[in-house]
């Protein structure tokens, strides 16, 4: 009897995986709702807590401080106690951690269940993300495309869901609210996700590493954080960013001499593939982040639309978003994933010429709602074909490392560009009378052409 696999049976998922994908999107998920809700709520917090935004504002700033410390060590963790056992020990300690924000007396306790609420789910998305791939290696587009729309919803439902809480109930519900899909998070997980496998060759805990790279890390994002929310004063603090710059290059220089022995294998970016889409991913941040900044400001005081105006026309780009992944499976088994990663930014540079183009003029609500579609649909196709080309360039004994490595290039990208937008722009308004004025034409087709480059190069690098 012959034992070869049919064609469509190759094609298949193993419905297994999507038992494991509906139980790991449920960290992604549930960490998107919470950041959302809780920056919508600040000003309810300050009121109630009695405090001013200044301190408040480490309620969101102390949560992604620790997740930039624990993100460096999630290879490490899962190379040492298995993927299974440390995603439900950060979804237990997060919703633990829900529990002590809800019943936090002040401020000062609510900001630190907010670092622990960090700590734990700084690791949740990277664990999803490490097991799908795992999982389904060939089928990681398809996979992670429809594992990615639930977690879109977040932003879309975070505001509602925090402003019906806020209206309705006290602002600890809107922690609470956490806890029972916390408890069945874990439930599932420890019934349906697969038993650790055991890991030959352990590498002990890089304490060099460690207290080089998480320390850069963090210095990094405060730095940047600090710089985009306040240009002005640049001199404060360009000296803790270039302290950062000289932690990770240590780290880096200490990697290579260490090999994989180090908590973070520089040497996965002497991969040509690996490197490129990293790269990219690096750059789909930045626009992506750059874009929430600069599209509203456009909009508001270039094209003086009204705010709830603004509100409503900004949704078609998560509109094309939540169209273009799920097809990413499809698209990319048939086209192939750099030829899809290039189109998308094609696109997406494409739906932004409108705004760059016709700088000063009224552009119709129709031609702003499909050009936003339009960089949807872009940047949506730009992402999942280039996780996936990383991983496809890698063993799976790698992917621990891989995953942490794409992590902290990705999640750099968005303060580097929203910190280099807003320094440009304090700077070109300074120099203006009107700022609409410095706002036009401003960082779009900059922003988009940089995606496109990027990812030109990784669709023609042999």
């Amino acid at each position: 009897m012959s034992t070869t696999m049919k064609p469509a049976e190759r094609d298949r998922v193993d419905p297994r995986v999507w038992k494991i994908l509906g139980v790991v999107l449920l960290g992604p998920l549930l960490t998107s709702i919470d950041s959302t809700v809780v920056n919508v709520s600040l000003s309810t917090l300050g009121r109630e807590l009695q405090v001013g935004l200044t301190t408040l504002q480490w309620v969101v700033t102390g949560y992604l401080l620790a997740l930039a410390l624990m993100l460096p060590l999630s290879g490490w963790v899962v190379d040492r106690l298995g993927a299974k056992r440390v995603y439900l020990g950060c979804f237990t300690m997060f919703t633990l951690a829900s529990l002590l924000c809800g019943i936090a007396p002040s401020a000062h306790d609510l900001i630190g269940a907010r670092v622990l609420q960090g700590m734990a789910g700084g690791l949740l998305a990277p664990m999803a993300q490490m097991m799908v791939a795992r999982a389904a290696p060939r089928h990681i587009a398809r996979v992670m495309g429809v594992m990615v729309v639930p977690v879109l919803l977040g932003p879309i439902c975070g505001p509602s869901l925090a402003g019906f809480i806020l209206q309705h109930a006290s602002w600890r519900w809107i922690f609470f609210i956490n806890l029972p899909i916390g408890v069945l998070a874990i439930v599932l997980a420890a019934w349906i996700l697969p038993r650790d496998e055991a890991t030959e060759g352990l590498r002990s805990f890089d304490v060099r590493g460690f207290l080089l790279i998480s320390p850069g890390l963090v210095l990094a994002m405060h730095s940047l954080e600090s710089l985009s929310a306040n240009p002005a004063a640049r001199s404060q603090y360009m000296l803790e960013f270039a302290a950062s710059i000289g932690l990770l290059a240590a780290f880096a220089v200490h990697s290579m001499r260490r090999g994989r022995a180090a908590l973070i294998d520089v040497s996965l970016f002497k991969n040509a593939s690996f490197l490129a889409s990293s790269w990219t991913l690096f750059l789909l941040n930045a626009v992506s982040f750059g874009g929430q900044m600069l599209l509203p400001l456009y909009l508001l005081s270039a094209l003086h639309i009204s705010p709830a105006e603004t509100g409503l026309l900004l949704a078609p780009a998560g509109l094309g978003m939540l169209c273009s992944y799920p097809s990413m499976g499809m698209m990319t088994d048939r086209f192939g994933l750099r030829r899809v990663s290039a189109c998308g930014a094609l696109i997406a540079l494409l739906g932004t010429l409108a705004f760059a183009l016709l700088s000063g003029q009224t552009l119709p609500t129709w031609a702003i709602c499909m050009a936003l579609f339009a960089r949807g649909v872009g940047m949506g196709s730009i992402g999942l074909p280039s996780i996936a080309a990383a991983y496809s360039s890698i063993s799976r004994e790698a992917i621990p490392a891989a995953t942490t490595a794409i992590n902290i290039f990705q999640r750099l990208g968005g303060p580097v560009a929203t910190t280099a937008l807003a320094i440009f722009l304090h700077t070109r308004m300074a120099s203006f009378s009107e700022p609409s004025s410095a706002l036009n034409n401003v960082g779009n087709t900059r922003a988009f052409s940089a995606t496109f480059c990027c990812s030109a190069r990784f669709m023609w690098r042999p």
